[in-house]
C-alpha cells in the first residue's frame, strides 16, 4: 500500500484534477445529472476514486484470500474455477403434476438445482378446500395439500441426485417433513438429502405477511428444526435468512443486509438460549439476497455481508468452526424491477443482475423469467432465464477468476461504506432490544416504507428513469401468452384432496395429530411428530390447525 506521503500526493493530484481538468469540462459542458448516487441508498458517488479512498484497507484483515477469514473474497478456495454456482430456477406450477413436468424440463435443460414455489394457501397453512383458499389455489405456485402431492411433484426425480430449495416459511416444518418423507419412501438416507428451506419467519412480519403463529412459538419451531436437522438431515440448510423480500419491499442495499443479519443474530441467540451449541447448527445457516441493477453497489453489498457475518459470528458468538462464520447465500434477480411494459427489456435487466451476483460470489442463483411481472413464467421464458446463467458461466469469463473486482478503489470504498452503514443499523436494532422487538414495534417496517415511498416518488416525477415505463415508451399490444391457472384445475386439486381423505386411515391421522398437539404443549422437539403426521397423510391444513390450537395465530397490530 501507499505511505502517508504518497497518499498526500495522490489527494493533491485528485483535487487539482477535479478543479482544473474535470471541473473545467463540467463548467463548459455540464453533467448529464445533477447528482450521482447509488441505487437505493442515495449514497453520493464521486467522479473518481483513488488509493486515498481506501487508505485504511488492510489486505489480510479486511479482505484475505478466498476461504480464509474474513471471507470477503469468497467462502470457497476455488469458487467457480472448481464448481459453478448452482443454477436453481424457481418453479411451482398450479398442480403437482404440472410442477413435476416443469422440474423435469428444467433438469433436462441443465438446471443443477430445483427451487419450489408454493401457492398462497400452502404458505398460510390452509388446504385447497378451505374458505380462505378460494380463488388462490395454485395461483402463485404449486398447491401442496398432503404428502400425496409431494410424491407427485418428485415422481421420477431421485432426491439423492438433486438439491431442492423451498420458499416456505410459517409452515416450513410441515413441508420439510414432507421432503424427508418422500426421501424415506425413495430409500434415500436422510444424510444424503440436500437443499434449503427458507424458514425465515421474522422477515414475514417485516415484509411479506405470510405468517401463521405469533413470534414466540414461531421461533421455537425454527430452533426445533435446527436441532432436528443437525442430527437427522445434516446436509440440509435449515434456514435461508432472507434479505430478498426486505429489499423487494423497498429497503436500501445497506438496510437489506443489516436487517437480514440482525434476523440471523436473533435466530442464533434463540438457538443458544434453547441450549444448542453454536458450532453444531451455525454451519447449516444460509442466506438469501436480491440482486438489483446497480452492479457495483450489489457486488459491494455481497462482499460486505460476508465480512460482517464473519465478525458477528467470531466476535459476538465466539464460534470456532470456520464454516460457522461463512456466509453462504442464494441470490435471486429482482422481481420488483421487472416491468409489464416492453417485457423483452427484462431479459437485459436480469442479465446485469445475474452478473452482479456472480461477481459478488453467490453460491446459487435464480434468474427471473421476463414475463414474471404478469404471471408465472412460460416454458420459453424459463429457458431464456436459465440460458442467461449458462452464457454467463461459459461465455463471459466472469467465473474464471475469484472476486475479480477486488482492489477496485470504488468497489473497496463502497464495500467499506455499506458495511459501516449496516453495522450502524444493527447497533440501533440492538438498542431497541433486538430484531424481534424492533419488528413488533413496527420500527423496521417504518424504515423500509420510508425508502419505498421515496423511490416511488422518484419514479412518478421522472427523477428515476425506468426504461419503457416513464421514458422510451412505446405503444404495444398486451402480452397474451401467459401462464394461468384455470378454475377447472383448482377444482381438480380440491377433488383430489377429498379423495385422499376418503382413502386414508382416519384413526392414524387423528392419533398423529393428537400426539403433535401434546408435543407442542410440552418442550419436546415437534419435528418427529410432524413427520409422523405427514406420513399418515394428514393434510397441510390439519397439521397447521393442530399447531394453531396450541400456539394461536398472529394478528398484526394486536
Amino acid at each position: 500500500m501507499f505511505d502517508d506521503e504518497e497518499l498526500a500526493r495522490i489527494r493533491e493530484a485528485k483535487q487539482a484534477w477535479e478543479e482544473e481538468t474535470y471541473g473545467a469540462t463540467v463548467e463548459r459542458f455540464g453533467e448529464r445529472k445533477e447528482e450521482f448516487t447509488t441505487d437505493t441508498g442515495g449514497r453520493e458517488v464521486d467522479p473518481l476514486y483513488t488509493p486515498a479512498d481506501v487508505a485504511d484497507l488492510d489486505y489480510e484483515a479486511d479482505l484475505g484470500n478466498p476461504a480464509e477469514a474474513p471471507f470477503t473474497r469468497g467462502v470457497y478456495s476455488t469458487m467457480y474455477r472448481g464448481r459453478l454456482w448452482t443454477m436453481r430456477q424457481y418453479a411451482g406450477m398450479g398442480t403437482a403434476e404440472e410442477t413435476n413436468e416443469r422440474f423435469r424440463y428444467l433438469i433436462d435443460e441443465g438446471s443443477s438445482g430445483l427451487s419450489m414455489a408454493f401457492d398462497l394457501p400452502t404458505q398460510m397453512g390452509y388446504d385447497s378446500d378451505a374458505e380462505m383458499a378460494q380463488g388462490e389455489v395454485g395461483k402463485s405456485g404449486v398447491a401442496i395439500d398432503s404428502l400425496d402431492d409431494f410424491e407427485t411433484v418428485f415422481d421420477g426425480i431421485s432426491l439423492d441426485e438433486v438439491s431442492t430449495s423451498m420458499t416456505i416459511n410459517a409452515p416450513a416444518a410441515i413441508l420439510l417433513a414432507m421432503y424427508i418423507a418422500v426421501g424415506d419412501k425413495q430409500g434415500v438416507p436422510r444424510e444424503e438429502l440436500r437443499g434449503t428451506i427458507q424458514n425465515d419467519v421474522l422477515k414475514e412480519y417485516i415484509a411479506r405477511n405470510t405468517y401463521i403463529f405469533p413470534p414466540e412459538p414461531s421461533m421455537r419451531l425454527i430452533t426445533d428444526i435446527f436441532e432436528f436437522c443437525a442430527e437427522e438431515v445434516p446436509n440440509f440448510n435449515t434456514i435461508s435468512i432472507s434479505g430478498y423480500h426486505i429489499r423487494e419491499a423497498g429497503s436500501t442495499a445497506a438496510q437489506e443486509i443489516a436487517f437480514t443479519l440482525a434476523d440471523g443474530i436473533e435466530y442464533v441467540e434463540t438457538a443458544i438460549e434453547a441450549g444448542q451449541d453454536v458450532d453444531e447448527f451455525a454451519p447449516q445457516l444460509s442466506f438469501f439476497f436480491a440482486s438489483y441493477n446497480n452492479i457495483l453497489e450489489e457486488v459491494a453489498k455481497f462482499r460486505a455481508a460476508r465480512r460482517m457475518w464473519y465478525k458477528i459470528m467470531d466476535e459476538r458468538f465466539g464460534a470456532e468452526k470456520p464454516e460457522s462464520k461463512q456466509l453462504k447465500f442464494h441470490t435471486q434477480t429482482a422481481g420488483s424491477t421487472l416491468t409489464a411494459q416492453q417485457i423483452e427489456n427484462n431479459v437485459v435487466r436480469v442479465g446485469y443482475q445475474a452478473l452482479a451476483a456472480v461477481l459478488g460470489g453467490t453460491q446459487s442463483l435464480h434468474t427471473n423469467g421476463k414475463d414474471e411481472a404478469l404471471s408465472l413464467p412460460t416454458e420459453e421464458s424459463v429457458r431464456t432465464a436459465l440460458r442467461t446463467q449458462q452464457i454467463l458461466a461459459h461465455e463471459s469469463g466472469a467465473a474464471d477468476t475469484i472476486d475479480p473486482l477486488a482492489g477496485s478503489y470504488y468497489v473497496e470504498s463502497l464495500t467499506d461504506d455499506i458495511e459501516a452503514e449496516a453495522f450502524d443499523i444493527i447497533d440501533e436494532v440492538d438498542e431497541r432490544g433486538g430484531m424481534k422487538e424492533a419488528v413488533e414495534s413496527g420500527w423496521v417496517q417504518g424504515q423500509i416504507q420510508d425508502v419505498a415511498f421515496e423511490r416511488q416518488r422518484e419514479i412518478e416525477t421522472g427523477e428515476r428513469i425506468i426504461v419503457g415505463v416513464n421514458e422510451y415508451e412505446v405503444d404495444e399490444e398486451p402480452k397474451e401468452d401467459i401462464e394461468e391457472v384455470s378454475e377447472k384445475e383448482q377444482q381438480r386439486q380440491i377433488q383430489q384432496l377429498q379423495e385422499l381423505r376418503d382413502r386414508r386411515e382416519d384413526a392414524a391421522v387423528e392419533d398423529a395429530l393428537a400426539s403433535l398437539r401434546e408435543a407442542c404443549e410440552s418442550d419436546e422437539n415437534v419435528m418427529p411428530y410432524i413427520v409422523d403426521a405427514v406420513k399418515a397423510y394428514a393434510t397441510t391444513g390439519e397439521i397447521a390447525d393442530a399447531m394453531r390450537d396450541v400456539f394461536g395465530e398472529h394478528r398484526a397490530g394486536i
